[in-house]
């Protein structure tokens, strides 16, 4: 089964080569703009072009950033990184940020240093000009940038396609100081700056935050683990699909576990085959790996047993903040009952939540032995 899922493994070239592309791309025009801007901004003695053609260089180095970490993510997996190296790319957008963040906190001093020390502008057309232009390709690569990053999943393309549209609003800024300035003779420039400065920081930790959060690890895609569960679901001697489990490491690169429920008359050799298809059809359906498919044994041939899950579950369910029962089997000669219960993470406290289960079923069924465990949604909204 492990030999099937390998050989039908999609490879990453494609996704690798658009990054790379679509990085070089931004590389070269940041280059262009970068030049061209500080020309103007160290001729008509701006400091907001200037800081801008600095931020411009800034966006060549996170797109060559983003080029590396894609290729280093994409070595093949080996004894020491068994699950791949997907996860640089993560590192790769949090340098990106850092990056953002740095610059942001530059130009804010030399903004800061300009307003005490003030240099009054001196606009031509051509610089007007050149500025303008470049707040019309900073637009059109932010939104090419970005929405290949969304198509192919890369954080560090949409950081930077980000960064790019966040740029173009600051060339823009410089375009209505030199107009205040030409029809007023009042210099906006440093002061421009600062606000500049402040939009600059205020994305970097904003994207920082985000790439942390991923690296850390956020809970289940809700709609990722909805397709799964719909499809292990599809196989008709499944009765019900639990305490999915996802672990990503990297863009597209996820490993799971799962439950299920089978009837207790499944054979071994029948159960074999089974969890080998639902293994193999979700990572065709949706690139997803399970490593591990738990079973929960389901009563189907006592009535008396059918009935008493039933109740079960009424009190169970009754209880505040329980979401969900499962995995219930009644062993009549050894009085034993075993089930799972999930509890939100909106209770004030779980293990009271699951205090009060034991003791409204213990109730219910003195002469019986409960085994209880309390289990996470991780997919919870």
């Amino acid at each position: 089964m492990k030999s099937e899922v390998t050989k039908t493994v999609s490879p990453a070239e494609s996704r690798e080569k658009t990054i790379i592309r679509t990085s070089i791309i931004g590389i070269a025009t940041n280059v262009l703009l970068a030049g061209f801007k500080a020309a103007v901004g160290l001729i008509s003695h701006s400091i907001a072009i200037v800081l801008d053609a600095v931020n411009n260089i800034s966006d060549a180095g996170s797109s060559l950033i983003t080029i590396v970490g894609t290729k280093l993510a994409g070595k093949e997996p080996d004894k020491k990184h068994p699950f791949g190296y997907g996860r640089i790319e993560y590192l790769s957008a949090m340098i990106i940020a850092v990056l953002i963040l740095y610059a942001g906190i530059t130009s804010f001093v030399e903004s800061a240093k300009q307003i005490a020390a003030p240099e009054t502008p001196d606009y031509s057309p051509v610089s007007l000009i050149v500025v303008a232009v470049a707040v019309a390709v900073k637009i059109i690569l932010g939104r090419y940038v970005k929405s290949v990053g969304l198509k192919v999943n890369s954080d560090s393309l949409v950081n930077s396609g980000e960064d790019a549209t966040l740029d173009s609003v600051i060339s823009a800024s410089t375009l209505v100081a030199a107009g205040v300035f030409l029809i007023f003779h009042v210099s906006l420039e440093a002061w421009l700056g600062l606000i500049i400065s402040a939009v600059i920081i205020k994305s970097g930790i904003e994207m920082l935050g985000s790439t942390i959060s991923q690296i850390l690890g956020e809970r289940n895609d809700t709609e990722l683990a909805k397709e799964i569960r719909q499809t292990v679901l599809s196989f008709p001697d499944v009765q019900g699909a639990y305490d999915l489990v996802l672990n990503n490491y990297g863009p597209d690169s996820w490993n799971g576990s799962i439950h299920i429920e089978v009837p207790d008359t499944y054979s071994a050799d029948k159960l074999d085959k089974l969890l080998r298809e639902i293994t193999i059809k979700v990572f065709h359906e949706h690139n997803v790996i399970l490593t591990a498919i738990g079973v929960y044994s389901v009563n189907t041939t006592d009535e008396e047993i059918i009935e008493a899950k039933k109740k079960v579950q009424e009190i169970v369910m009754s209880v505040e903040h329980v979401l969900q029962m499962h995995g219930f089997y009644l062993v009549k000669e050894s009085k034993t009952i075993r089930f799972d219960i999930v509890v939100s993470f909106d209770a004030p406290d779980r293990k009271a939540v699951y205090t009060r289960v034991l003791e409204a079923v213990g109730k219910r069924y003195p002469d019986y032995r409960l085994q209880v465990t309390m289990d996470t949604d991780f997919a919870e909204e």
